[in-house]
């Protein structure tokens, strides 16, 4: 079946979780991601499977809280961390657990990051999709200069992973082509937060298209090479909508982002269909 369009509960932050399920009903979204975070609802495996439920909209993710900001949620034990996703992922029938490369200071939890990761999905089913990120910059004698902040790295493309994400934003960021990272990483490519950015060191989480990332070429890419179909992979809005005047406005950039997916995004079969369809 063709990838499903899902939308991150992040993108409506400072809302809820809550929020995000509704907007994603009302806007016609296929799935969701719910963003493992500071909101306590999103902790809550019976109330994430209450929302799902209450919206008739399916979870296609669980992104498990090992960002900076979430580094106290669920404890502050890695793989800990992953186990929790894990067993809500299963209670909501979400199949992909989202998970962020350690930081270089969790020595002991990246030294067998990648082999606890597949142990992880030998014992639990899942596609733990291991999302890539950027180099950080770090002042040294009065000068920027790059920093390797991720072990074992930054790009999963360059590891054993048996699935990744690729997020547009931190591509803009470590400015790398997704096309080309989408053909290293060949059928290992599971997952996908669509966003955009223009390239600057900030984590922008653009609506696609307002960014220099060709969001809309990698989408005709993805399609052309049967990413749903093949991989059965998930394609997930991310955007930063916190600037939004607005609850209009936030919704606007949902529906927009939206569009644009749906516009750019169409797998050879399900073209060949709906021309039947029209005949």
């Amino acid at each position: 079946m063709p990838a499903r369009i899902g939308l991150s509960t992040s993108s409506v932050y400072p809302e809820s979780t809550a929020h995000g399920f509704a907007y994603a009903a009302r806007l016609g979204y296929d799935a969701i991601e719910v963003m493992v975070g500071i909101d306590a609802l999103s902790q809550q495996t019976a109330a994430v499977r209450q929302l799902s439920e209450h919206h008739g909209i399916p979870i296609c993710a669980i992104h498990a809280p090992t960002l900076l900001l979430t580094q106290r949620v669920w404890g502050t034990e890695p793989w800990g961390k992953l186990e929790r996703s894990a067993e809500m992922a299963q209670a909501v029938g979400a199949g992909t657990v989202v998970v962020h490369p350690p930081f270089r200071w969790q020595k002991d939890y990246a030294q067998g990051f990648v082999e606890g990761i597949a142990a992880l999905e030998a014992s639990t089913g899942l596609a733990f999709a291991v999302e890539n990120m950027y180099p950080w910059k770090a002042q040294v004698r009065g000068r920027n200069a790059g920093m390797e902040m991720y072990l074992p790295g930054w790009d999963p493309s360059a590891e054993e992973y048996s699935h990744a994400t690729i997020d547009l934003s931190h591509a803009a960021i470590a400015h790398d082509d997704v096309v080309e990272m989408a053909q290293r990483l060949g059928d290992r490519l599971h997952h996908v937060h669509l966003t955009d950015g223009s390239g600057s060191a900030k984590d922008e989480h653009l609506v696609p298209g307002r960014g220099e990332m060709g969001a809309d070429a990698f989408l005709r890419h993805l399609a052309a090479d049967g990413f749903g179909e093949r991989y059965g992979g998930d394609i997930v809005l991310e955007i930063n909508t916190r600037r939004c005047d607005s609850v209009e406005e936030r919704e606007a950039d949902l529906a927009e982002s939206l569009a644009f997916a749906r516009e750019h995004y169409t797998e050879p079969a399900s073209a060949a269909a709906a021309e039947g369809a029209e005949r």
